[in-house]
């Protein structure tokens, strides 16, 4: 059974570790679970989560060192932007970085489509930076686009949104579904921005048998983990560093330096390296984090244990 939000309650059983700080192994949206059902409190017990073959995780907002898993078992990463001033080529780039991460395929909806007639600039930006993603230009309002997304998501597929506040992950559900089922808000006329309409992540069935995860709007996408999902999302720039002459090139004005090279002369832009590196030095930040914690972790499971001794 796949875990979701609603009736009947699903209640986890002592087998998973509340006291330890990373629940990972807690259920998720989309999650698929051994249970035992208790039908006269229309209840039921969750015993165990079966192995996941994708996983989209972020950092937990805050300070916390933390990986909170948003989602599982999810085959498209649908990266939804608008095109009323949420259009962000540098955030894009974010986004596929944690989707190629999660072993899902990512797929960028321009929502909003309606406001401008001619769409052919954003769709060249993105293609600058998402080599082979599918990119659809769409409305939620209008209908456009919508027959090419729901054909992504037939029997037995799950995908799942993901994007900032106010880009329309809602109304676009609600016209996949053909229903006003969620809530939707309008953005401010000022700045585009969005208030929280999704307040938790819920997996959704479609008429044709498909399924959504609706994610809550993001002000930040800390990311968890990136190093397969960089490299994919930047394959440009890991394609141009394998030819510099030293193996540990920082691209600092090293001789031989096929990155920097590209940027003298204009192949590779100066904005989608300075992409690069902050994302390169964020994840790097990351990962010593992460060591961090797990070694305060692991003293502090020692900790009890050799004082008994």
């Amino acid at each position: 059974m796949a875990c979701a939000c609603g009736e009947p309650r699903a209640e986890i059983s002592g087998r998973f570790r509340f006291d330890h700080p990373i629940h990972t192994d807690w259920p998720a949206v989309g999650d698929w679970v051994a249970m035992a059902a208790r039908p006269e409190e229309n209840a039921a017990t969750i015993h165990a989560v079966l192995p996941r073959r994708s996983r989209f995780s972020r950092n937990a907002a805050g300070e916390r060192t933390e990986e909170q898993v948003a989602a599982a078992n999810v085959d498209l990463v649908f990266l939804v932007t608008s095109l009323d001033g949420d259009f962000n080529v540098r955030r894009l780039e974010r986004y596929l970085t944690v989707a190629w991460e999660s072993g899902a395929r990512p797929v960028i909806l321009l929502n909003k489509a309606d406001l401008h007639a001619d769409t052919a600039g954003y769709l060249a930006e993105v293609d600058a930076i998402a080599f082979g993603v599918p990119t659809i230009a769409l409305s939620a309002a209008t209908g456009q686009g919508l027959e090419e997304l729901r054909a992504m998501v037939p029997h037995g597929v799950t995908g799942a949104f993901l994007g900032s506040s106010g880009v329309g992950q809602s109304s676009l559900v609600n016209a996949l579904l053909g229903v006003a089922r969620l809530e939707t808000r309008a953005v401010r006329e000022d700045d585009s921005r969005g208030r929280h309409t999704t307040t938790h992540r819920e997996l959704i069935a479609l008429p044709d048998g498909g399924m959504i995860v609706d994610t809550p709007g993001m002000r930040e996408l800390q990311i968890w983990s990136g190093g397969d999902g960089l490299e994919t999302a930047f394959s440009d720039v890991e394609a141009l560093a394998a030819q510099c002459r030293f193996g540990d090139c920082s691209h600092a004005g090293e001789p031989g330096c096929a990155v920097q090279a590209a940027l003298e002369d204009g192949t590779l832009a100066q904005e989608r390296f300075r992409g690069y590196v902050k994302l390169h030095r964020e994840i790097e930040y990351q990962t010593q984090r992460q060591s961090h914690s797990a070694r305060y972790i692991e003293r502090t499971r020692w900790k009890p244990i050799a004082k008994e001794i």
